[in-house]
């Protein structure tokens, strides 16, 4: 997953994140991630057979545990939001690290399932979702933190510039001299 560049890469220049449209985006974040996995369980039990979280007799849904997924993956979506808001504020390059924390959190999550004495099917496809839920926070959040973050350039002190300040200034009045 590529990062995108944030213009806080300026030199001298500090961020300032607009919390404006960070949260919101955090917030539609959430609900995508829910939606996703409600989707991901619907496809499984429906489509596939695959008794994800609940015995087949549990129907289409499932149980308590289809919320409950679905719940943790907009908390996990808000959580991601609010470490992109204090990496942005406080880390430099904070969408590489902010990759690499989602990235290892994905990882986790696909793995994790495979520790549980669930049908093999059963693992294959929680680690599915899991898998399909990182991306789906990572990448959205991240497209939203970029939008989220201007550069604040502090100023350059009132009058002409300094010749030693602009090379091209010290180039011309070199060959001015030397006419």
């Amino acid at each position: 997953m590529s990062s995108p560049q944030l213009p806080t890469d300026i030199p001298g220049s500090r961020p300032h994140v607009d919390a404006g449209k960070l949260w919101p985006g955090g917030v539609a974040t959430a609900i995508v991630a829910a939606l996703l996995a409600l989707v991901c369980v619907l496809v499984s039990r429906w489509v596939f057979h695959i008794p994800l979280l609940a015995p087949k007799r549990d129907g289409a849904y499932g149980d308590v545990h289809t919320t409950a997924l679905m719940l943790i993956a907009a908390g996990a979506a808000l959580a991601a939001t609010a470490l992109l808001h204090m990496l942005l504020l406080s880390t430099p390059r904070p969408t590489v690290f902010f990759g690499w924390i989602i990235g290892l959190g994905t990882v986790l999550a696909v793995i994790l399932p495979f520790s549980t004495a669930a049908p093999l099917t059963a693992k294959l496809a929680t680690a599915v979702v899991g898998l399909l839920l990182g991306i789906a926070i990572g990448s959205l959040l991240s497209g939203v933190g970029a939008r989220a973050v201007t550069a604040m350039v502090p100023a350059h002190p009132a009058g002409p510039p300094h010749p030693e300040d602009d090379p091209v200034a010290e180039y011309q009045s070199h060959r001015i001299n030397d006419l």
